[in-house]
C-alpha cells in the first residue's frame, strides 16, 4: 500500500522539477503602451512596463505572435523599456511584449497598429462627364484621391457642408452622401452649382486633410412647346410683318425654324434667350398663308400650332358694355367699361367723356387720375365714381399700324353714381334672424293654444259627466224610473194572451162583472 502512494506522488515530483528547471513561477503581466494608428514613414514609440519585477529584466517586443521586433535589457530598477520603430508598409499588425526576469516570464496584452497612408491628390469626378445633364436624370459625384487610407469624406455644395440632418439648409435638395460618393437620383435646377469635397484622416494628433477643386454642375431644362404670334407695321405706303416664336422654358442655345405653308423660310440660333423673330410679307385684308415655328435643342424638337397670316382692318360698330363693381359694404366702388369690337385684328382704342377725350397712356398722362386703361385700351376702369365722373362715355377704334386709318365710334352710354341704398349682408342677417325668431314665437304660441284648448275640452266633458251623474241620483230619489219602452218588433211579435197575462199580474184584485161574463170579448 505504501508503495502505491509513492508511485502516485512521483508525477507531482517530476512536474515540480520541470517547473524549477524552466524558470520558476511566472511574472505579473507587463503593460504595453503604443499607438493604434501611425502614418507611413513616421516614427512611433512602444513602452513596455513590468512593475514588481526585480532587475535584471529582458524586454522583447513581438509582432503577430512570436516574431521578434526588438529587445531591451533593464539592468537597473527602472522596470520599463522603450522601443522606437519607423513605420513601413509591413509595420501594421498586433504587438505585445515579453518580460523575462530571474528565470520567470510574463506576457502583456496586445496593441493593434494600423498604418495610415497620408492623403493627397483629392479630386471630384462626375457621371456623366462633363457634369451637364437635363432635369430628371441621375447625377453621381465621386471624391477620388491619388493615395491615402483610413479616409473620411466631407462634401460641400456652393461652399456649404452637405449633411443628412433635417435642419440642414440643403436637405430639400435631397443630397445624400454615401462614403466617397454623392448621388442625386432626379436632378432639378436647384442642384446646379459648385461642388467640392475634403478627404482626410482624423487622428488624436496630427490629422491630415486634402481638398479638391470645385466642379460646376449644370442642369438643363427641357423646352416647352413654342408659341407663335405676329405683328404688322407700316412704313410709307408698304406694310411689313414680323412673326415671333417663343418658348416659355428651356435652356439655350436653341435653334428656331419658321415654316410658311409647310415650307422652311428661315432659321435663327438663340444663344441667350428663347425667342426669335422672322420678317414676313403682309397685306391687310389678304390671307398670306399659314405659318408654324419649331424649336430644337440637343435633346428635343417641338413644333408650334399653325397660325394664319390674316390682318382684318377695324370696322363695324363698337359697343360699350358697363359693369359696376361694389365693395364689401355694398357701396359702389368702381365701374368697368369694355369696348366690344366686331372687326379688327390690331385695333387702337380711345375713350371720351361728355365729348372730352381721355388721353391714352401711350399719348401722355391721363387727364382723369381716377381712370385706368387695360387690355391695350379696350377696357376702361373708373376707380373712383364721383359726380365728376358721371356722364356719357364713348369708345372709338382704328388700326394701330396705320395712323391714317378711319375711326369707328360707339353710341354714348350713361354712367352715373346711384344713391339707391342697398341691403348689406349684416342687415339681411339681422332681418332673417328676427323673422326666424318671430316664426318660432308664433309656432310656440300656436302649440300652447292647442294644448290649452284640449285641456278645456277635457275639463268641460268631465264636468258635464259629473253633473249628469248628480242629476240622475237626485231624480232617482224622488221619482220612479220607467224603463225604456219595448221596441215595435217586440210588441207585434208577442201573442195577445201574454198581454192579458201581464195585465192580470198588474191587477190581481180584478173581478169580472156579469156583463163581462156575458160578453167575453171585453
Amino acid at each position: 500500500m505504501k508503495k502505491k502512494q509513492e508511485l502516485c506522488l512521483l508525477p507531482v515530483l517530476v512536474a515540480a522539477c520541470l517547473v524549477s528547471i524552466m524558470g520558476g513561477s511566472p511574472l505579473p503581466s507587463p503593460i504595453l503602451i503604443g499607438p493604434d494608428k501611425a502614418y507611413l514613414n513616421s516614427k512611433v514609440v512602444f513602452q513596455c512596463r513590468s512593475p514588481g519585477s526585480p532587475p535584471p529584466n529582458t524586454y522583447e517586443l513581438l509582432k503577430d505572435g512570436n516574431h521578434l521586433v526588438a529587445t531591451s535589457n533593464d539592468l537597473q530598477d527602472d522596470q520599463s523599456a522603450m522601443f522606437f520603430l519607423k513605420i513601413s508598409v509591413t509595420s501594421e499588425g498586433s504587438y505585445h511584449c515579453r518580460v523575462t526576469a530571474g528565470g520567470n516570464m510574463g506576457l502583456s496584452g496586445t496593441v493593434r497598429l494600423q498604418v495610415v497612408i497620408p492623403v493627397s491628390g483629392t479630386m471630384v469626378t462626375s457621371d456623366p462627364d462633363p457634369p451637364i445633364l437635363y432635369e430628371g436624370l441621375r447625377l453621381t459625384l465621386t471624391c477620388d484621391v491619388t493615395k491615402g487610407s483610413h479616409l473620411s469624406y466631407t462634401w460641400f455644395y456652393n461652399r456649404q457642408e452637405v449633411t443628412s440632418s433635417p435642419t440642414s439648409p440643403l436637405t430639400p435638395l435631397l443630397l445624400w452622401p454615401v462614403g466617397n460618393t454623392l448621388v442625386v437620383e432626379r436632378v432639378t435646377t436647384k442642384h446646379a452649382g459648385n461642388y467640392s469635397c475634403i478627404a482626410g484622416t482624423r487622428m488624436q494628433t496630427n490629422s491630415r486633410f486634402s481638398s479638391s477643386r470645385e466642379i460646376t454642375v449644370r442642369i438643363k431644362v427641357y423646352l416647352s412647346v413654342p408659341q407663335i404670334s405676329f405683328t404688322i407695321s407700316k412704313e410709307g405706303s408698304s406694310y411689313h410683318g414680323n412673326v415671333t416664336c417663343r418658348s416659355s422654358r428651356g435652356t439655350p442655345p436653341v435653334t428656331f425654324y419658321l415654316f410658311l405653308d409647310d415650307k422652311e423660310v428661315g432659321s435663327d440660333v438663340a444663344t441667350e434667350s428663347l425667342v426669335a423673330w422672322f420678317p414676313v410679307a403682309m397685306v391687310p385684308g389678304r390671307d398670306m398663308g399659314a405659318v408654324r415655328c419649331a424649336v430644337e435643342s440637343d435633346a428635343q424638337r417641338l413644333t408650334s400650332r399653325p397660325l394664319t397670316l390674316v390682318v382684318v382692318p377695324v370696322g363695324g360698330s363698337p359697343k360699350v358694355d358697363v359693369e359696376y363693381l361694389y365693395r364689401v359694404d355694398s357701396k359702389m366702388a368702381a365701374a368697368r367699361l369694355q369696348c366690344l369690337l366686331s372687326l379688327g385684328t390690331f385695333p387702337f382704342f380711345s375713350w371720351s367723356l361728355n365729348g372730352s377725350l381721355l388721353l391714352h397712356p401711350s399719348e401722355g398722362d391721363s387727364s382723369h387720375p381716377s381712370h385706368a386703361l387695360a387690355d391695350g385700351g379696350r377696357t376702361l376702369f373708373l376707380t373712383e365714381i364721383t359726380l365728376e365722373d358721371s356722364g356719357y362715355y364713348r369708345c372709338r377704334a382704328r388700326d394701330s399700324y396705320d395712323v391714317t386709318s378711319a375711326w369707328v365710334e360707339s353710341q354714348p352710354v350713361l354712367v352715373q353714381v346711384t344713391e339707391v341704398a342697398t341691403t348689406t349682408i349684416e342687415v339681411m342677417a339681422i332681418v332673417f334672424c328676427c323673422f326666424l325668431m318671430l316664426t318660432l314665437a308664433g309656432g310656440v304660441a300656436c302649440v300652447m293654444r292647442m294644448l290649452n284648448r284640449q285641456r278645456d275640452v277635457v275639463a268641460s266633458s268631465e264636468q258635464r259627466a259629473r253633473a249628469r251623474a248628480a242629476n240622475e241620483r237626485r231624480f232617482s230619489e224622488h221619482f220612479c224610473i220607467i224603463p225604456d219602452p219595448l221596441s215595435l218588433s217586440d210588441i207585434t211579435t208577442r201573442p195577445l194572451r201574454s198581454q192579458y197575462n201581464r195585465r192580470d199580474e198588474i191587477k190581481p184584485n180584478f173581478r169580472p162583472t156579469s156583463s163581462s161574463q156575458k160578453n167575453p170579448s171585453m
